[in-house]
């Protein structure tokens, strides 16, 4: 019999090629808002501008002293509306008083105002808008009414009538109530729309069927996570009060002629405006830049925590 032939069998070359994986950092922590948005700030020197300036501002309101080691109410009339001198940098006005110290003094006035009227108005917005946004119903239709008859006055005019019939008891803190007592219907409906949409969530639904209570899901769990526009309406707030303090007291119904602050320095300086308008200029530069800052930071920051905007840039 024939030997069977041998078959040869063809084995096509392997070309083998290393594949290159990326090790997973486990050290790296994870992103979430508030980190994303810290990333997205510190790249942007506007950021760094306005933060430096309204920290400056808190500190001059703080430490008047250290800024300005003259006495404002120490006033001369031989030195009525004299230019700049020695120890003196921005002169005098009117009555002979030193326009950097009074413009350093003042600042303590107006951010007091504004920082107090801003703390009323965030707690109850707060309050309203988290009690009317998540239990709903007939609480959310009448706490939104109350939020619609404050939202449609005015809360100048509402401080221009309780100044006026308070006129006895002008103070900060008079002012500040005034102001924050009746600014607090926005930032009740931007903390509501929020709270709707947190309520949605996911981890909501699964603290309800662990058997939690309704209000401590609220306190627990809602709230920290729809505190980020509060915060950004808050510094917007915060100019806004800034801005109603100087204009109350610049018509005569903030604060007494007495207190030193940016509004009744711009009010007293008018009568001089043609002959002296450096005293009037001076207060003016720094109630602007002062309102610039925080505008300035809250936009920055309303930017940085919306994932959308951070993606158009």
């Amino acid at each position: 019999m024939p030997e069977p032939t041998s078959s040869s069998h063809y084995v096509a070359p392997v070309e083998t090629q290393s594949i290159t994986v990326d090790a997973v950092r486990v050290a790296e922590k994870p992103s979430n808002l508030w980190r994303d948005a810290w990333r997205d700030l510190r790249r942007r020197p506007l950021f760094w501008f306005s933060a430096v300036l309204a920290v400056l501002f808190v500190l001059v309101a703080l430490f008047p002293s250290v800024f300005a080691q003259v006495n404002p109410r120490d006033c001369d009339l031989t030195f009525s509306n004299d230019g700049p001198a020695d120890g003196h940098p921005l002169g005098f006005t009117f009555q002979g008083c030193d326009i950097y110290a009074r413009v350093i003094w003042g600042a303590q006035t107006s951010l007091a105002v504004g920082i107090i009227a801003t703390l009323l108005s965030a707690v109850i917005g707060l309050i309203m808008g988290s009690l009317a946004g998540f239990y709903g119903g007939w609480l959310d239709s009448l706490l939104s009414r109350v939020g619609d008859i404050f939202f449609a006055i005015p809360y100048i005019l509402a401080a221009v009538v309780v100044m006026t019939v308070f006129h006895e008891y002008r103070s900060v803190w008079t002012l500040a109530l005034a102001i924050g007592g009746f600014a607090w219907a926005s930032t009740a409906r931007v903390f509501r729309a929020e709270i709707l949409r947190v309520r949605q969530a996911d981890f909501v639904m699964a603290s309800q069927a662990l058997g939690q209570s309704k209000f401590r899901i609220l306190v627990s769990h809602v709230i920290p996570n729809a505190i980020a526009p509060l915060l950004v309406v808050s510094t917007l707030s915060l100019a806004a009060s800034i801005v109603a303090e100087a204009t109350l007291s610049f018509l005569g119904v903030g604060l007494g002629s007495t207190v030193m602050s940016w509004g009744n320095d711009i009010s007293q300086a008018q009568a001089s405006l043609r002959v002296a308008p450096m005293a009037l200029i001076y207060p003016s530069i720094a109630l602007t830049l002062a309102v610039l800052a925080f505008v300035t930071l809250g936009e920055l920051i309303r930017d940085a925590l919306d994932p959308k905007a951070r993606a158009r840039r």
